[in-house]
């Protein structure tokens, strides 16, 4: 055993993302690695993965696709979005995922970033007008249009002894193509396509796959918190070693289901569906978020595990409590706090199903899970965000943000880490300047977060910087504050936010009211109701009590509009 806490890295050295897949369908080419969800669930073998994997990798070498390109999957969550991932990988070319909610604007960002020579767009799903929103980001970016394939279903188009371009199950209808195989909807750059078939019989040799040169093979886009959002790169070597080590510090093996609802285009939804099929287990992927339908999946299918944000688990929690379902295979969730409903999730998932739940750490910038609780850890300090990082390989240090030293005892600093998690690039960053932003000059990777280290490794997340408040001279993060005022019986959930006035911070707590409280909320008991517990500096200036908060969905789950918040404050104290 090696490293704090014993923790061992389990990755193989020169190990790249089609090995990973290469070597599960050697051990075992009938196993299921994936199960389409929805209406009409699919499970699909490593064996038939891999074939659709080799078909498209002809299709996009055919087209020019290699080493350093960049193909574009503007895909939901169905197989065909990991075909695609395998396929560009298996060429030395690297994926960026499109959330299919994207609009023009964020679109065709990712075109000027990424430059694609493919994007692969879903047809027809959900009667989404992609075609539409694609030509208007081509006229928009500054760069070549690409060439667009046009995927109809989960399988693509099927096998080659049934082209039929909506598979079965996918809940679409085939793209419409003119006598002369023209797809005029789709045809903004060097031609639209429809991919080919595989091949049922193709000899299973998964040495095709193996041998490709470690290059870049995922990139994700991030929050945008400042400016534009980054598109932050990875390398495949560090792909599969992140899923061998989540595996093993989150117990995934070859009978794991993962639950993967997020978006497999962010981080969120990435890495615990490739930790699950490299584990030798598979991915339960719902194109659709029905909490219903989701449960009910949940126990046909034996789920073990889900990693997602408390959004999700907080509609999954209501639809439980209408109708309560059997899943006794659930063996952990791991959840992120972007919403402020993670303690009432987790212990809803402890007490009435008997899941043990973990706070976890991740952005697109070091994958997600990168960190996350132990079963045991106790609760309900486990719930918080943080844990102890997957690998002794990964290194975590706090940071004095404006000195650059370590903090006093017990004082937080920026999150910093290195190691082999840690974004390879930056798409578009052709001068270099956000790289050298996000590092340190020894290195070290500048999270933009406050936390907590402590000597065995181990790390609270606590805020972003942006988000801290300096009150009376003290640190404070703001989550302290919110959870005692969530403690009221008539509250759902609170947001404080910190606004300088006269060279000291002013803080407002904004506050959405439980509608089946019955009595209406009173600002000024609730600041006496903070009172009662925090200390006179940490009582909020002002409580505004509001129907709802302003919420974004972004590709790894919903969040609060802190921004939004903090200008409403800046107006109420003028």
């Amino acid at each position: 055993m090696n490293g704090p806490q014993g923790r061992s890295d389990v990755s193989r050295p020169n190990e790249t993302l089609t090995d990973l897949l290469a070597g599960t369908v050697a051990a075992d080419a009938e196993a299921t690695a994936i199960i389409d969800g929805g209406e009409r669930p699919r499970r699909v073998s490593r064996g038939e993965l891999w074939r659709r994997t080799v078909a498209l990798r002809e299709d996009l070498r055919a087209r020019g696709v290699g080493t350093g390109d960049c193909v574009g999957v503007w895909l939901p969550n169905w197989s065909e979005s990991l075909v695609w991932q395998f396929a560009a990988a298996s060429l030395g070319a690297h994926v960026i995922g499109v959330n299919t909610r994207y609009g023009v604007d964020d679109v065709a960002h990712v075109l000027d970033r990424a430059r694609p020579a493919v994007v692969a767009v879903a047809h027809g799903f959900l009667d989404l007008d992609l075609a539409g929103t694609l030509a208007s980001a081509v006229d928009r970016a500054d760069t070549a249009p690409p060439s667009v394939a046009v995927v109809a279903g989960p399988a693509g188009c099927g096998p080659r002894d049934d082209r039929t371009p909506g598979d079965e199950g996918s809940g679409v209808d085939a793209p419409d193509v003119s006598d002369d195989g023209v797809l005029p909807r789709y045809d903004v750059g060097a031609g639209a396509w429809v991919p080919s078939g595989w091949d049922v019989t193709a000899p299973l040799d998964p040495e095709v796959l193996r041998g490709v040169p470690d290059e870049l093979a995922v990139a994700f886009t991030t929050s945008g918190s400042t400016g534009r959002p980054k598109l932050a790169a990875h390398r495949g070597s560090a792909v599969a070693a992140h899923a061998r080590n989540v595996a093993a510090a989150g117990d995934w093996d070859a009978m794991s289901v993962s639950l993967i609802v997020l978006p497999l285009s962010g981080v969120f939804g990435y890495v615990p569906a490739i930790t699950a099929i490299g584990a030798g287990g598979a991915a339960l992927l719902e194109p659709r978020f029905d909490p219903a339908l989701v449960l009910r999946h949940m126990a046909e299918f034996g789920v073990t595990h889900l990693a997602c944000a408390d959004d999700v688990v907080g509609r999954l929690m209501a639809s439980w409590r209408d109708e309560p379902v059997a899943v006794p295979a659930w063996r952990r969730m791991l959840m992120a706090d972007f919403y402020g409903d993670s303690l009432e999730a987790s212990a809803w998932a402890e007490d009435d199903t008997g899941t043990p739940a973990m706070g976890v750490y991740g952005s697109s910038e070091v994958f997600s899970l990168v960190a996350f609780w132990r079963v045991h850890d106790a609760a309900p300090e486990r719930w918080r965000g943080g844990g102890r990082p997957v690998s002794p390989a990964i290194g975590v240090r706090a940071v004095d943000p404006v000195t650059g030293e370590s903090p006093a005892e017990g004082e937080p600093g920026e999150l910093q880490f290195r190691g082999y998690p840690v974004v390879d690039a930056y798409l578009g960053d052709h001068d270099g300047s956000i790289r050298s932003r996000s590092f340190t000059a020894d290195g070290w990777f500048r999270s933009g977060d406050l936390g907590l280290v402590r000597d065995d490794g181990s790390f609270d997340y606590l805020c972003r910087m942006g988000d801290s408040l300096r009150l009376k001279g003290f640190l404070v993060e703001p989550a302290e504050i919110e959870l005692r005022i969530a403690e009221h019986a008539g509250v759902v959930r609170a947001k404080v936010v910190g606004v300088p006035v006269a060279g000291q911070t002013r803080t407002v707590a904004f506050v959405e009211p439980d509608p089946d409280a019955g009595e209406a909320l009173d600002p000024e008991e609730l600041r006496e109701w903070c009172a009662r517990t925090l200390a006179r500096f940490k009582v909020p200036h002002l409580v505004q009590v509001i129907d709802e908060m302003p919420m974004t969905v972004g590709t790894n789950g919903s969040k609060i509009r802190t921004t939004e918040l903090r200008e409403r404050a800046r107006r109420l104290l003028a």
